[in-house]
């Protein structure tokens, strides 16, 4: 066994990046990382885990690295024999001889053993049951464009079931047949991957397959979303043979097409299940909270608090329900009802957070946290995980910042503009008093203001008034004087003489 071991651990390190990727994935380890990095997470993997079917796994992949000259010879297809394939063919198909073996009066043809192709199962879509197992497409010449066929059957069951499973919206029922395309590989599960060139022909009609989606990104290439294809609305709902066609484009890859009768799930089911079967408790959780602000003598830096965002990362508003996948090691949530609704439309199953995968079944609802965004106030956006597993909110800086600067504004006292005093007057000082006259003699019409004021009326004829009082004034003094000295002159009027201030 220790040869056994160190052999594998050999082979291991002679990995290409997409080996090492694909022995971690089909040992449920994750895949992401630079070389180096897979390597030593392989070696780990292979040293702790060590079991005949990790081995066999190792062996496959080391001699489809270094194929040996005498291993298999591939059966080649006759040529101009049509491929067919039937609900009736096994999982494995094996060679059979030419024109001995025939399927609804088509003959089969001759194909090298291909290992069972285990496609991934996916959170949207129920399998009930398999119309045609993952078979492998055969190229039957060398152009590059080639069309396959695969001949399947309904039960009278299978087609009333279609016909009677409710609507998820209009023409989309919740009973469906779809077709699934993966790489032919037999070594972990495989993702949908659409063939270049692809074209799918149901009875004669052509069906939709997924388009593109548009980059934002200048010179990134589009991606095209490899999901099932729905290939119902052009079945024959009945025991009649339906007959599809894949055009696809040959360019050295294998594929591998599978029919299955399916169930599909909308984003609101699968938040039923995510309630009913995957919440941690708010004691589990802040046993988690603890282990990772537990003091470790080894560290130089002393953790005492974690901050938790209250805002979800995928649509920058306030949690609904919290949800984080179990083998992320952050503590940060992301609103699960968004999660899976975008899942729906576009499935990458990744975390929002830190990009690791998410998928559905490692999903769960954080119970403690749920309880906060209960507690708290909608303002709070942000909290503090403590050691002891409680926690505080944390306030925005900026509403701190305003709350200083108002403790820090000094209290001044209101002051009335319509006050006297308040345009540096005084009532005692005013050259208009409250009856309308002023100081120097000078008559107008004043009245008291509601602010304590006086209104005076500037629309007098001063001067005239002004002439009157001279007049009376000079005739009661001495004429020796008037004579002596030269009369005043009246051509001007000198406004600076009777200003009076209006409030």
């Amino acid at each position: 066994m220790a040869a056994e071991l160190v052999e594998a651990m050999n082979m291991v390190k002679s990995f290409r990046v997409s080996d090492l990727q694909t022995l971690l994935a089909s040992m449920g380890r994750s895949k992401s990382g630079l070389k180096q990095d897979l390597v030593g997470r392989a070696l780990r993997l292979v040293q702790t885990e060590y079991s005949p079917e990790l081995l066999k796994n190792v062996r496959q992949l080391y001699e489809s690295r270094f194929p040996k000259t005498s291993g298999w010879l591939a059966a080649r297809r006759p040529e101009g024999l049509p491929v067919a394939y039937s609900s009736s063919l096994s999982s494995s198909p094996t060679a059979t001889s030419q024109g001995a073996d025939y399927l609804n009066g088509i003959s089969k043809p001759i194909a090298a053993p291909v290992a069972e192709v285990k496609p991934v199962p996916l959170p949207f879509y129920q399998n009930l049951e398999t119309l045609l197992p993952p078979t492998e497409l055969i190229a039957q010449n060398n152009e590059k464009l080639q069309d396959s066929q695969c001949i399947f059957e309904l039960t009278q069951s299978q087609a009333d079931q279609i016909r009677n499973a409710s609507e998820l919206r209009a023409g989309i029922k919740s009973i469906q047949v779809v077709l699934r395309i993966c790489y032919t590989d037999s070594i972990g599960v495989q993702e949908d991957q659409y063939p270049p060139n692809i074209a799918v022909k149901v009875n004669q009609s052509y069906c939709h397959v997924p388009g593109y989606y548009p980059s934002n990104k200048p010179g990134v290439e589009p991606r095209r979303p490899c999901r099932p294809v729905n290939i119902t609305p052009w079945l024959h709902l009945s025991t009649v043979s339906n007959r599809v066609t894949v055009t696809w484009g040959n360019f050295g890859k294998r594929y591998s097409v599978a029919v299955y009768l399916v169930r599909v799930f909308t984003s609101a089911d699968l938040f039923s299940q995510l309630k009913l079967c995957s919440v941690e408790s708010a004691e589990r959780c802040r046993e988690r909270i603890q282990d990772k602000l537990r003091y470790d003598p080894e560290s130089e830096i002393a953790t005492t608090g974690l901050r938790v965002s209250l805002i979800c990362p995928l649509v920058k508003m306030r949690l609904g329900v919290p949800c984080r996948v179990l083998t992320c090691a952050h503590l940060q949530c992301f609103d699960a009802v968004f999660f899976l609704q975008m899942n729906e439309k576009k499935p990458t199953w990744t975390c929002p957070v830190c990009d690791k995968p998410a998928p559905f079944e490692l999903l769960t609802i954080d119970g403690l946290l749920s309880e906060i965004l209960k507690e708290t106030h909608e303002d709070i956006e942000e909290i503090e995980y403590l050691t002891d597993g409680s926690w505080r909110p944390i306030r925005d800086e900026k509403e701190r910042d305003r709350e200083r600067e108002r403790s820090d504004t000094p209290d001044y006292p209101v002051v009335d503009i319509c006050a006297p005093e308040a345009n540096g007057h005084s009532p005692a000082h005013s050259s208009t008093s409250l009856t309308g006259k002023s100081t120097n003699g000078s008559v107008g019409t004043a009245a008291a203001a509601p602010g304590g004021g006086a209104v005076v009326d500037l629309t007098l004829d001063s001067s005239s008034e002004e002439e009157e009082g001279g007049v009376a004034a000079g005739d009661s003094e001495d004429t020796e004087d008037s004579t002596d000295s030269p009369a005043p002159k009246r051509g001007r009027y000198n406004y600076d003489k009777d200003l009076v201030t209006a409030y």
